[in-house]
């Protein structure tokens, strides 16, 4: 039987797993408005390589720690399982949540550093319009409904691909290119680059992520019920 590693281990890897999508995501930011003046080829850079690497962090840090790399991930999760025998508790949700924050911070930190710019450069980019506080709330709701909706039909091995493409796809069908991330979204704050947000914007897009988290949980639990954690949801007799 395989041991569940060590909360120590399972947080650890959720502040590697967050440093690396952040600084995949600064970084790919900071490459694309290097080798094009194209808005567009810029965008289609950062989101390929965004996607990309989610799914491979999720793909690899999966089997220690879940795969979270996302305080919204950890909330939902913590709450849709309460009850159940391997729920995780408050201490694994306060140790995940810690250590993604953490890791975001790093994650822009190197992205800075391995492109010669000064880290710890406030960022600049300014997002606090109406509709972009709309567009973050759908992409989280969207984000949260699909690692819900696998793990309540016993899907979760596909996460890796499922996550990977659902962001690929709400960074341009959102109008907020869809961050879905408060640790990656506190932590490009820190990086006044293609892919960074304003530090007086960070309110209204963390609030939008929660709001958009819950909106996610109630959309699972209207279409999947409880769900079966280890096989497809029955159909019900009538």
């Amino acid at each position: 039987m395989r041991m569940t590693p060590s909360l120590a281990r399972r947080a650890a890897a959720e502040l590697v797993g967050t440093a690396a999508l952040v600084a995949v995501v600064v970084g790919s930011g900071i490459q694309a408005v290097a080798l094009s003046q194209d808005t567009g080829v810029r965008l289609l850079a950062n989101s390929l390589a965004s996607a990309l690497g989610l799914a491979l962090l999720i793909a690899l840090l999966g089997p220690i720690s879940g795969g979270h790399l996302n305080p919204v991930v950890t909330l939902s999760d913590w709450w849709a399982r309460r009850g159940e025998d391997d729920a995780p508790g408050l201490r694994q949700v306060t140790a995940y949540t810690a250590a993604q924050l953490v890791g975001a911070v790093i994650g822009a930190l190197l992205a800075e550093a391995m492109f010669g710019r000064a880290p710890g450069t406030w960022s600049t980019q300014v997002r606090s319009d109406t509709h972009l506080l709309l567009g973050e709330t759908v992409a989280t709701a969207g984000l949260v409904l699909v690692v819900e909706g696998l793990r309540r039909i016993g899907r979760s091995s596909l996460a890796p691909v499922a996550v990977g493409g659902y962001i690929l796809a709400a960074i341009w069908f959102t109008s907020s290119g869809s961050f879905s991330n408060p640790a990656a979204t506190i932590g490009r704050s820190f990086s006044d680059s293609f892919t960074g947000i304003a530090p007086g914007s960070l309110p209204g897009f963390v609030g939008a992520q929660l709001l958009g988290a819950l909106l996610g949980i109630a959309l699972a639990a209207v279409l999947y019920g409880r769900g079966e954690p280890n096989g497809p949801v029955r159909r019900r007799e009538e």
